[in-house]
This record gives structure tokens, sequence and C-alpha cells, in this order.
């Protein structure tokens, strides 16, 4: 045998010697890292020494990092084995090198980038250096070639999860800084990443609204409750926007639907007033003007009363008037009513005179009548028939100082500069509609 055929059968026998003095365990009860995923040799890799990868892995799980390592840096043989490169990927995240091993599994994807072993290991090594955006973009990458790993898709839920919270502590804390723009992008991007979740887009809806955005506020509160249906608030916040919209019959529905599922809350009340303010919509145009009218008429007042007060009209005794200048009036049936309850009372010629200015002293004498219609009733109110107020430019004997006097008492017509009632001045469309306002409150028991 010549000697180079000696030193070779000598070579051969040390290696085999080296092999068997360390052979490769067998896979634990338990692995040492049971999340990491073993770096299988597709068909795709060729033909590469899969038994060290083999050996490599084994040691690995029973943590003989340094043999692992030698194993799977002995595979890497041929350039671009991408098996062996994640294999040294995951030896270095056992060691927690957490930047050699990006660099490695990142060197395997650059190879095989639909490389399943390698995007989780890449992803595991991301998430322990805080890049978590690029961590979730590895593992749903990961998920996109296999659905069923059901470890990583916990880890994209927890992922999704804490950057959602992230963004809705950013979106609040910009809002609560007086920063909205920023707190709208927040918001955008966690609806983005959340769209199915109602109460951020009632929230990103409250801050558009405060911006005066109400078409994009709108639809985040419809989105809102589309979502929930049991959100009360945002149904309210979409009958709000509407109401203010003009679009009564919309509001109205929004309104119902959030009373029915909290009844006497807010929603009741707004249905309440958009109901009254869909029936005075079909009012005529005069009474709609009455709010901005600069003096008020006797007509006006009759329909503001018989309109807003018409309960406590019909519960009084009818009695048999005579007015000669009412037909054809526009506010005809209302004063009729008014004259019948003896709350505005004809003149003694039988005329009602719609269109003479009403003063204040007219307006206390209306006021004094109905307050007495509800004190029958309601004995809390009896006191303020016969309270006597100090009045600065009115004595007690002065003709008009009860009705002024039960007017001021009842929290209806407040004193003026000085103290004074004026019983003379006129009175506005305003002035009218703020007192029968009081009265109403007072015919719904708030007193």
């Amino acid at each position: 045998m010549s000697d180079v055929r000696r030193f070779a059968a000598l070579a051969l026998l040390v290696v085999c010697a080296g092999c068997a003095a360390n052979p490769a365990p067998p896979l634990p009860a338990v692995p040492a890292y049971p999340d990491f995923m073993y770096p299988a040799v597709p068909g795709a890799a060729g033909s590469g020494p899969s038994e060290s990868i083999e050996r490599g892995w084994r040691f690995l799980q029973n943590d003989n990092l340094q043999a692992a390592d030698r194993e799977f840096s002995a595979a890497l043989g041929r350039a671009g084995f991408y098996p062996a490169r994640t294999g040294i990927g995951y030896v270095a995240l056992a060691r927690k090198d957490f930047a050699a091993a990006t660099e490695a599994f990142g060197s395997a994807l650059k190879a095989a980038p639909a490389y399943l072993p390698a995007l989780v290991g890449h992803g595991q090594a991301l998430l322990e250096l805080n890049r978590d955006q690029e961590a979730l973009d590895a593992f749903e990458a990961a998920l996109a070639v296999d659905a069923t790993l059901a470890g990583v898709r916990q880890r994209v839920d927890v992922l999704r999860f804490r950057g959602l919270q992230d963004l809705i502590e950013r979106a609040r804390s910009a809002a609560a800084a007086g920063r909205p723009d920023e707190a709208v992008r927040a918001y955008e991007q966690a609806v983005a990443a959340s769209p199915e979740s109602a109460f951020l887009h009632r929230e990103l809806g409250i801050l558009e609204r405060r911006q005066g955005h109400t078409d994009a506020a709108l639809g985040h509160f419809r989105r809102a409750a589309e979502l929930d249906p049991s959100d009360a608030a945002a149904l309210i916040d979409v009958g709000e926007l509407l109401e203010a919209r003009q679009d009564l019959s919309g509001a109205e529905a929004a309104y119902r639907r959030a009373a029915a599922l909290e009844p006497g809350s807010r929603a009741s009340a707004r249905l309440a007033a958009v109901l009254e303010r869909a029936s005075e919509a079909r009012l005529p145009e005069p009474f709609r003007a009455i709010p901005a009218s600069t003096q008020m008429t006797r007509g006006e007042l009759a329909a503001l009363i018989g309109v807003r007060l018409e309960g406590v009209l019909r519960t009084a005794p009818p009695r048999e008037i005579v007015v000669t200048d009412a037909a054809g009036h526009w506010a005809a049936s209302w004063i009729a009513l008014v004259a019948r309850a003896g709350i505005i009372e004809p003149f003694a010629n039988h005329t009602f005179q719609p269109e003479s200015g009403v003063t204040r002293g007219d307006l206390a004498g209306a006021v004094r009548q109905i307050v007495a219609r509800l004190a029958s009733d309601r004995p809390g109110l009896r006191p303020a028939l016969t309270e006597q107020p100090a009045i600065a430019d009115m004595t007690a004997s002065h003709l008009s100082y009860p009705a002024a006097a039960a007017a001021v008492a009842a929290g209806v017509m407040p004193l003026l500069e000085g103290g004074r009632f004026s019983v003379g001045r006129p009175v506005s469309g305003a002035e009218a509609v703020e007192a029968v306002g009081r009265l109403r409150a007072l015919a719904a028991g708030s007193r």
C-alpha cells in the first residue's frame, strides 16, 4: 500500500473515531427549545448534508449549543444552503445573540423568502429586539405559507393587540393634549388594524365631530352602531348630527332605537324634542317665525301657548266665549283655545285683536293664569300666587302687580335691571318662548 493510500485510510479512521466518540444524542422527551421550528431540507434545497442538519437539531434540543453550531456550520458546505443558515440562526437565538440570529435568518430568507422555519425564527429574533412591527410582518408571512400554525397565530394576535393598544393610547393622549390631527391619524391606524372595533369608530367620530368634520363623524357613528347594535350613545350621536342637518325623520329613527335600548335616558328626551320639532315644522310659517319676532303679538302668544301647553289648556273647564275678529287668522284655532281656557281674555267688545303687541304685563297675566291652573294639582306652586316679591317699579296696589308677582315668584319671568319689572315694555318672541319653556318645565313637575 502506498504512503498516500495509508495516509488517507488513517485520516478516515480518525474521522470515524471522532464520530463514534461524539454521537448525536436522541431528541429529549422535553426539548430545550420547543418554540423553534426544525429547519427541514425541502426538495428545492437540493441534496445538501441533511444528516448534519438532523444531528445539529438534536444537539440544539439537548442544549448542546457548541455541538449544534458545529454541525450546522458543517452543513453549510454549499453556499446558499438555507436550512443550515436557519439552524445557525436558531443557535444564535438560543444564545440570546439576537442580532446574529436576525442576520442568519435574513440570509436564509434571501435564498428562500417563503422558507417557513426561517420566517418563524426571524419573527422570534425581531421580537426579542423589540422590533414588533417587523416581527409581526414575519409571523404574518409565515401564516401566509401555513395558516395552521397555532403558536404563530397566537403571537400575531398578541402583537396586533399590543400595537392596537399603543395606537389607542397615542390617539387619546394626542387628543387630550390638543393635537387633534395627530389623534385622528392614530385612530385611523387603529381602525385599520381593528376595523370591527365599534368603540374605535365612536371615539374617532367624537374627535371628527369636534373638528367640524361632520360627514366623517356621521360615518363613524353609524359604523359603531352597526358593529354594536347595543351602543345607544352612538345612536344618539347619529341622531344629533342628523337633527342638525334638519333630517328630522332620520334623527327620530336613531333616537327611537337608542331609547328602546335605554328607556328614560337622554335618548328619550332627544326623541321628544325632535318629535316636537317635526310637529312644529308642519305648523304655519308665522308660528315658526315667532322666536325671531322683535314684537310679540297676541295672536302669536296664543299660538305659542296653545301649541306648547296644549295639555294644560285641555284640562281647563271650557267656557262659552265670543271672538269676532279671529276668523281667517292663521292662529284662529289657538286663539279660541286660550280664550276658552281663560288664559288670554278677549276684550270687552269681543275682539281679540290678534295683531296687537304684547307687553310684559300682558305676558305676566297669561303666566299667572297658567300657574293657577297648574297649582290646582300641585300644592307646591300655590305660594307663588300669594307671594309679594319686591318690585322696584311697582307697588302692591298696582293693577298688574298680582300677575307680575306670580310670574316672578314662580320663576317664569325674572326681574330686569335694578329689580324692575317694566310692565309696559314690549315682549320679543324669544322672551315669550323662554317664559313658555319655563311654564312647560313647571307643568312637567320639575319644580
